[in-house]
């Protein structure tokens, strides 16, 4: 199934010209959004006063952001990451701003925060899709972008746990508006100095855009031919969100039925940890199947391990189970980037990678409501076993679509 892989190291990625200036660049502004989602649900709730306000203000913060990601990520496409990324990050931190000023006291009304905060979802900067486009640029050896996707996504995993934890920090000794503004400085910064970076203004205008003029138009049939491919990745990559959405709440409910609730940040590390592990694992083995092959497999052991957690009979072994369902999280997603890299149409790369996303944050959100409406009426082993049913079905789905070749 696999083999050894010469220079196993992922220093081997980062030795590649350029690119650890543009990943450092890239990551800074990614830090972002793990600050901005905590800083602007706190900020929301001190000028308001209302968790339910606040609760939808930010679901409409993420669907912009998200929704909206393909289409930001078609422009760069056509246009070039120069031209197109700091505009975006420009007036992203201009609403933040906004948003943090008037949310440094209370009084300003709901219906303008929550316009504030849809404008400010949809300019957001799709900064993972472009440095994504950017690896396949700068790594036309297929062993070394896995490499620096399962690289990549695994420092995306660390940024969503340390962003929160300094948007608390901010919170506590300043005010939940500050660390809106530590968002706006992160992305202006971290956007700008990603756009700067030689492996930027050497990109070919094919994959992560280079400054050379709008993209030529490709005829559709190619792009419908691509678009059909992409669905095993953002089925899976869905699958994956919608099972990650609701654990996230079985592990809350799991862990008040044991009176233990401060236990749920114990479990929510180990999935983090164990997803870490499993990436950077997963990043250094050279595979002999195929990309469509490893997600079929990754998505029928994480709906298994999903399942096995449900049958825990203490908060100590549901740490384990949920380290365990970590381990095929980012092998998962990494696998999906790079059949997304695979099968799309050069010109289009950013958007397929865009599309990923977007099906994993949105299975987020619909994983966690889904659930919470079963939790009250179902045995929670049952809802374990529910909450694994997306990812057997996504398998399934592999099995019985076949994956069209890439157009020449």
């Amino acid at each position: 199934m696999s083999s050894p892989v010469r220079r196993s190291s992922y220093v081997a990625v980062l030795s590649v010209p350029s690119a650890k200036r543009a990943f450092i660049a890239a990551l800074l502004g990614r830090l972002s959004y793990g600050t901005v989602s905590l800083s602007l649900t706190l900020a929301l709730t001190a000028t308001t006063g209302s968790y339910g306000l606040a609760g939808g203000v930010i679901a409409l913060f993420g669907l912009a952001a998200s929704l909206l990601s393909p289409l930001r990520a078609g422009l760069i496409d056509r246009y070039g990451a120069r031209r197109v990324l700091p505009p975006m990050a420009v007036v992203y931190a201009l609403l933040l701003i906004v948003l943090a000023a008037l949310t440094w006291r209370p009084g300003t009304p709901g219906g303008l925060l929550a316009a504030l905060a849809i404008a400010a979802g949809g300019c957001a900067p799709p900064l993972g899709p472009v440095m994504r486009a950017l690896w396949s640029d700068l790594l036309p050896d297929r062993h070394l972008l896995q490499r620096a996707y399962s690289l990549d996504t695994v420092a995306e995993e660390v940024l969503f746990v340390t962003g929160p934890l300094l948007a608390g920090l901010l919170a506590a000794l300043v005010t939940p508006a500050a660390g809106l503004v530590l968002s706006a400085a992160l992305v202006t910064t971290g956007t700008f100095a990603f756009v700067s970076s030689p492996a930027i203004r050497t990109a070919r205008a094919s994959h992560a855009g280079a400054d050379t003029g709008p993209a030529p138009a490709r005829p559709r049939q190619r792009w419908s031919a691509g678009g059909r491919a992409l669905i095993p990745a953002v089925a899976t990559s869905a699958a994956v969100g919608l099972c990650l959405g609701a654990l996230s709440l079985l592990m809350v409910v799991f862990a008040e039925r044991h009176h233990q609730v401060a236990a749920v940040a114990w479990a929510e590390a180990a999935l983090s940890v164990g997803s870490a592990v499993g990436g950077l694992a997963y990043g250094v083995i050279s595979w002999r199947v195929s990309g469509t092959a490893r997600l079929r497999v990754l998505a029928v052991a994480l709906g298994l391990a999903l399942t096995a957690a449900g049958a825990s009979p203490n908060l100590y072994t549901l740490i384990a189970a949920a380290g365990a369902v970590g381990l095929f999280v980012a092998p998962a997603l990494t696998t999906a980037y790079l059949l997304a890299d695979e099968l799309a149409d050069p010109e289009n790369r950013t958007q397929a990678g865009a599309w990923v996303n977007t099906f994993f944050n949105t299975g987020s959100s619909m994983g966690t409501a889904g659930i919470g409406l079963l939790i009250g009426d179902l045995p929670l082993a049952l809802c374990f076993v529910l909450a694994a049913v997306p990812a057997l079905l996504s398998a399934l789905l592999a099995v019985r679509r076949p994956v069209p070749s890439p157009a020449a």
